[in-house]
């Protein structure tokens, strides 16, 4: 039984224009782009939702005993 090699390439875009990727910059195509995500990331666009507690994790935050 031969074994062959079964490293995948797979092709990748850009995250930001969807442009194929570049070795150089990847996961982005260019230094534009890197640039772009970077200051997304400076400026604070990127975030992730919080959902508010539930009301008695509130009440229990205001007890002293914890």
């Amino acid at each position: 039984m031969t074994q062959e090699n079964s490293t995948k390439t797979v092709s990748s875009d850009c995250v930001v224009c969807g442009s194929p990727a570049t070795e150089k910059y990847k996961p982005f195509c260019s230094k534009r782009c890197a640039d772009r995500d970077l200051g997304k990331w400076l400026n604070e666009s990127y975030s992730i939702p919080a959902t508010e507690p539930p009301e008695y994790l509130e009440d229990l935050e205001d007890e002293d005993e914890f």
